[in-house]
């Protein structure tokens, strides 16, 4: 376990995963969901492939000791992706992201049950916190009961807690199968269903983008893919209760990019609960930090 070079692959995907995003929404009214992940998931395999290759593991990379584990988190991240880019054509993308904060609230809970992962009081308390920032963020939409049938932003809002549910348990799943997978083959058979998966929405209403559109989508799933690397990486080097957490970077990445890129002018309580989300990674960070240097501390030195 190393917990600093897991923090480090989750910052990685966390921006990644906001570029994605960012792309993702930027055609939204252009192309439907289904076809959105064709394209972040087909566009996956150049990265992948050029992954493995400079790590020499195009023969050895790809065997997968336990299909089954990969037919359900495929099932599951693919099911995730799809209402996360449905939620990011009806919603400002800082209210996306704060919804998919739930999702690491959803990875302690389910780490803790399915993986018995102990769950200390600080970690428990940051994530409290982050959590708090969330209802702040939302409280402006908590007002009134909403009819999805004619309120699109309540509807962009149930698709991305479904997210957020589904890419919780697809996160539970990877650091279930880190155990005897390899995170080239995790990466691979992921991307062959979610791949194939989206092929299924073809009758549903698939367009001809332009050629602008479908760079942007191109460029989405490249992001997707390098994304995805880290982190399954990320749960390779520590536990989930501890990487989880640092979704709540990509609140501040998505607060300038909605403004700068979307006009998307952000309000008081949604920078109140920015900071509130993003103190409490930082706590983690330190926190972690402080756990690491008592480490060394307490190691003994071995005589000369």
């Amino acid at each position: 376990m190393s917990p600093i070079r897991g923090i480090l692959f989750k910052l990685g995907a966390v921006t990644a995963f906001m570029v994605m995003a960012s792309l993702v929404k930027a055609t939204a009214d252009a192309v439907p969901p289904g076809q959105a992940v064709f394209f972040r998931s087909f566009f996956a395999f150049p990265v992948l492939f050029g992954w493995l290759a400079l790590r020499g593991e195009l023969r050895t990379g790809l065997k997968a000791k336990n299909p089954i584990s990969h037919v359900w988190r495929g099932l599951v991240g693919t099911s995730a992706m799809a209402f996360g880019f449905a939620g990011l054509g009806l919603l400002p993308l800082p209210e996306v992201t704060a919804l998919r904060f739930a999702s690491p609230i959803f990875v302690v809970v389910l780490a803790a049950l399915m993986l018995g992962e102990r769950i200390r009081l600080f970690r428990t308390t940051a994530v409290l916190v982050g959590l708090l920032g969330v209802v702040v963020v939302l409280w402006p939409r908590l007002g009134g009961v909403a009819d999805l049938r004619s309120d699109t932003a309540a509807l962009g809002a149930l698709f991305c807690l479904l997210s957020a549910a589904l890419a919780a348990l697809a996160h539970v799943f990877i650091r279930k199968m880190v155990a005897t997978e390899t995170t080239s083959a995790i990466v691979f058979y992921f991307t062959i269903t979610s791949t194939s998966m989206s092929l299924l929405t073809v009758p549903f209403g698939w367009v001809w983008p332009s050629p602008w559109v479908a760079a942007l989508l191109i460029g989405a799933g490249l992001c997707g893919g390098a994304g995805q690397i880290m982190l399954t990486s990320a749960y390779r080097y520590a536990p989930a209760s501890v990487v989880a957490p640092f979704d709540y970077a990509s609140m501040l990445l998505a607060l300038l990019v909605g403004y700068f890129i979307f006009a998307e002018v952000p309000t008081v309580p949604m920078l109140a609960g920015a900071l509130l989300v993003i103190a409490s990674g930082v706590a983690i960070i330190w926190r972690e930090r402080q756990l690491a240097l008592a480490r060394g501390k307490a190691r003994p030195m071995r005589p000369d």
